[in-house]
């Protein structure tokens, strides 16, 4: 056979196929002018996929915080070119020296970089400015997502989004000017895992703006990763009453579930509606909340520190008999040259002394605490010895530090110890003469309303807590985060707490109570009231409790401030919460109505101070006023 030929003719067939192929080539490259004009037209772009941020749910599985779509204007310098910039800026209703501004900042960022020329368009809006993006080159939109809120509450609690500042971009590689990212709440604390994966995508666009397809084939495309949902603990029926309850109110309510540690609600009052901090708007809004004299923005349930008053009496009662400074049955009486009281009968027991809250009585109590007896030469060390010992088992009940909690910017409030008065007034400078305020929960003693609350599920649980915290759950809506299912003891024999869940059952129950405005109907709540003083107005007032007191489902606090004694105001927010939270419903319309109407806020401006009376100033330090 003669394979020679057949190689002339295979090389041949090569060469002709490629001289086609280079004739095609120089057809389009040299004689043909569209395809010359059509590879002019097409441009490079990169376009960021911003994942959908994670959702939050109320513990019933109901939205607390959705996404909602909105749009970027972006700016490529470099594929600009001459426009009509006074149309433009009406387009997307921007003042026009604003949007030359943005511009010369675009082009000082980078020539074929994209930069954001207006940000946060609604969907609506969007739709009526798309469709004359052509006219623009250089210009396009970029969609994301923002937050919404369906039912406008807990706005301190969820936080909000805001664009990342400067000193973030510098410090964390993954942000890029003109991201977003969580300010305050879950949103913060919880923003590595809400926020997920940014993606990106290279595409061939055309003078009109349209994209004609993917650039080699998506080689060099990544995928967004959707950001992970939370499951919190909220109920959302209890934090809208909450928030209705705190209108005209200064103070804060935070609800727990004594079993697992979970809040059931947290309000901060004043409040905001959550949706003021979303989209093109919250820069205004903010600036006027942040300047409203009433300080909306503040958040009390984690950051205001108050004197504890009369619930701080319940942890002195614990300490007291555990240490064996005073039995059950010890009594003390109502000796008002000591520290001021009200008027009631003398405390027979603990459990009485808890019922009538009687201000002598803990004074001496704190007294046999103080004082032991333990350094017989030195009145000032044996104090140090006793308060040292004292402070200890305080801060076993979560006081005096800073709470391990799933929120950020919190307070830790203050338990005085040896070293506090050491800095205050000088070593062995001090003994117990200059410290017993802190036996009724004022003075150099703070606590933070969490803190309050807490405690009160600790009196629920007879000695035993959970850390405090929102989210049950992260990604999957079954599961529990492990660092929550650490059980705290604390300092003291679980045996006594029957006695001191007797005294505050006696406090809203039986006659001489201070917080019989608590009581419902076939639930039997165990309180108690605090009043701290308020050198400025009316007092502030505090009321912790926990119910059903055979099996504890809820645990709470409720701080009002400017309010007067703790019975008045705040015992009876805390009643209305638990019936709608253990029962679904609320009995008492003309308490519901009484509270709806108070405007307490507007009866600061008309209240002043009395001045006490002569007798009350025969004290050795100032009157503490405390029931």
């Amino acid at each position: 056979m003669n394979f020679e030929g057949r190689k002339y003719v295979l090389i041949a067939a090569v060469l002709a196929i490629a001289f086609i192929f280079i004739l095609r080539l120089f057809w389009i490259q040299v004689v043909d002018d569209k395809w010359k004009a059509s590879a002019a037209s097409m441009a490079e772009r990169k376009i960021t996929d911003y994942p959908a941020r994670g959702f939050i749910y109320d513990r019933k599985g109901r939205l607390l915080v959705a996404n909602t779509p909105v749009y970027d204007i972006m700016m490529v310098p470099r594929e600009v070119k001459a426009f009509d910039t006074t149309a433009f800026a009406q387009l997307i209703s921007v003042p026009l020296p604003e949007l030359r501004q943005r511009m010369i900042d675009a082009r000082k960022y980078s020539l074929y970089k994209p930069s954001v020329i207006e940000k946060q368009i609604p969907a609506g809006q969007y739709a009526a400015i798309s469709v004359h993006l052509h006219k623009y080159p250089g210009f396009y939109g970029q969609s994301r997502t923002l937050r919404t809120y369906p039912p406008r509450v807990a706005a301190h609690l969820l936080g909000y989004l805001s664009e990342v500042s400067p000193a973030k971009v510098a410090a964390d590689p993954y942000y890029k000017s003109g991201d977003v990212v969580g300010v305050g709440g879950l949103e913060q604390y919880y923003e590595e895992v809400l926020r997920g994966r940014r993606g990106s995508r290279y595409v061939l666009v055309d003078v009109h703006n349209n994209i004609k397809g993917s650039f080699k084939e998506g080689r060099y495309d990544t995928l967004a990763v959707e950001g992970k949902d939370l499951f919190t603990g909220i109920d959302i029926d209890m934090q809208r009453l909450g928030e209705q309850l705190m209108q005209n109110k200064k103070g804060s309510i935070v609800a727990l579930d004594p079993r697992t540690g979970e809040v059931l609600c947290l309000v901060s009052s004043p409040t905001y509606d959550p949706e003021l901090l979303v989209g093109r708007v919250r820069n205004t809004n903010y600036g006027i909340l942040q300047n409203d004299p009433i300080k909306p923005l503040f958040d009390r349930a984690l950051q205001a520190q108050y004197p504890p008053g009369s619930i701080f009496k319940i942890a002195q009662s614990l300490i007291a008999l555990d240490e064996g400074v005073i039995k059950v049955n010890t009594s003390f009486p109502c000796n008002k040259s000591l520290v001021g009281c009200h008027n009631h009968p003398t405390a027979a027991s603990i459990e009485q002394a808890i019922q009538f809250s009687c201000n002598p009585y803990y004074y001496r109590v704190f007294e046999r605490m103080v004082e032991q007896n333990l350094d017989k030469k030195s009145r000032f060390r044996d104090a140090a010895l006793g308060l040292a010992e004292w402070e200890r088992r305080m801060k076993s009940f979560g006081l005096g530090e800073k709470p391990r909690m799933d929120l950020p910017s919190l307070k830790g409030g203050n338990i005085p110890g040896p070293a506090y008065y050491d800095r205050k007034y000088g070593k062995e400078r001090w003994a117990f003469s200059t410290i017993y305020s802190a036996s009724i929960g004022q003075g150099e003693v703070l606590t933070v309303p969490i803190q309050m609350a807490n405690l009160a599920a600790i009196f629920a649980n007879k000695g035993w807590y959970y850390d405090p915290h929102v989210v049950r759950a992260v990604g999957e809506a079954d599961s529990v985060q492990e660092r929550y299912k650490e059980k705290h003891l604390v300092e003291v024999a679980p045996h006594w707490f029957d006695h001191i869940q007797e005294g505050m059952r006696r406090v809203v129950h039986e006659a001489g109570g201070t917080a019989r405005r608590a009581r419902i109907e076939g639930i039997t709540v165990c309180g108690k009231t605090g009043t701290a003083e308020n050198p400025h107005g009316e007092d502030h007032a505090v009321f912790v409790c926990f119910a059903p007191m055979e099996a504890p489902q809820i645990a709470m606090a409720v701080y009002v401030e400017n309010s007067g004694a703790g019975g008045r105001w705040a015992a009876p927010i805390a009643s209305l919460l638990i019936e709608q939270y253990l029962t679904d419903t609320i009995k008492r319309p003309e308490v519901m109505k009484e509270l709806l109407d108070a405007d307490l806020i507007a009866r600061e401006k008309f209240f002043v101070k009395k001045p006490r009376s002569h007798a009350a100033d025969e004290c050795p330090r100032e009157r503490l006023r405390q029931f």
